[in-house]
């Protein structure tokens, strides 16, 4: 089987080439990536020399770019992982998120019905549905974006629905809670928080710090993907989430006991405009097509940590 994969040199399309690689013989892999800020081909450096794998720098909002491939490969899934992802940036210039989470997602949709290709995965967020202060999200829930971000994630996931209803086109959403693990950029929360007291500095906590988030490990992840590549069904969206409900004080005061810091390192800081208080998704409907997380939180945060102690030549630069 032949995939295109977008965005995969960033933090979750890495780990998920990764994992196709390692768990399916008769997988290959074309990476389409325009390695901004946020992608890392020494996030694939073990498997760059793979005959199975090939990566192309591009950008999805190249249709040439996105043609050439089609045109040259029998390829037979797209799993769209490509975005501009960071809140507070989109915050700063919403410009850069509508670009690539609309335009490249459009480009995309078009390139890929006309090539007809077999199936689309389009990777997306729990925060299109907004904050929730009392219950779990449905994937039948209205969209309520509160950042630019999320407001041009929602807006890429009805225009990818609307290719299945208007053109029959095989497009699936997934919807997925905070991830965390290898390889993510330290501008995130949990790495960020992590390097900077190895680094021996402060971290910032918005607020209160009592905004709630449910965490998944990035590998749980990347196994929920391919389940739907297997067995998800063309037009539907699928909520994916760890089960791991916590205040950002409860991951904060985690990572400091696991680096053996005291709360003198906590540097509240203002909120960010526009915080959403809780994001929670109910994910029974793609556990009835057999998917379950296998990592305990408090496991995989600890080896998320090891392995940002044993990695300093990836993160460093990064932060530099």
């Amino acid at each position: 089987m032949n995939f295109l994969v977008t965005g995969g040199a960033g933090f979750i399309g890495a780990n998920f080439i990764r994992h196709m690689l390692a768990s399916r013989t008769d997988t290959r892999i074309i990476n389409l990536d325009l390695l901004t800020y946020a992608g890392n081909q020494n996030n694939l450096k073990d498997v760059e020399t793979k005959p199975r794998y090939s990566f192309i720098r591009g950008d999805i909002c190249d249709k040439k770019v996105v043609n050439a491939i089609l045109d040259s490969s029998a390829i037979d899934v797209i799993v769209h992982f490509a975005a501009e992802s960071h809140v507070d940036r989109s915050i700063t210039d919403p410009s850069a998120f509508v670009r690539t989470n609309v335009i490249g997602t459009h480009t995309l949709l078009e390139c890929a019905s006309k090539h007809a290709v077999k199936k689309f995965i389009h990777i997306s967020t729990d925060e299109v549905y907004g904050s929730s202060p009392d219950r779990s999200f449905k994937e039948t829930d209205i969209l309520s974006p509160s950042s630019p971000y999320s407001a041009s994630k929602a807006g890429s996931d009805l225009l990818a629905l609307s290719y299945f209803t208007t053109y029959n086109f095989p497009v699936i959403v997934t919807r997925c809670t905070n991830n965390f693990g290898p390889y993510q950029h330290p501008e995130k929360l949990i790495p960020l928080f992590i390097t900077n007291l190895l680094e021996g500095k402060k971290v910032p906590v918005y607020g209160t710090g009592n905004n709630i988030r449910d965490w998944i490990h990035v590998d749980d992840h990347c196994r929920a993907v391919e389940c739907i590549i297997e067995r998800g069904v063309p037009g539907e969206v699928y909520n994916i989430s760890g089960g791991n409900e916590k205040t950002n004080l409860e991951i904060t005061h985690k990572i400091l006991e696991c680096l053996n810091k005291d709360e003198s390192a906590i540097q509240y800081v203002a909120d960010r405009p526009g915080h959403d208080f809780r994001y929670s998704l109910d994910c029974s409907k793609i556990q009835k097509l057999g998917w379950a997380p296998r990592h305990s939180f408090d496991d995989a945060l600890n080896g998320t940590i090891a392995w940002y102690r044993k990695n300093e030549w990836w993160w460093r630069p990064l932060k530099g």
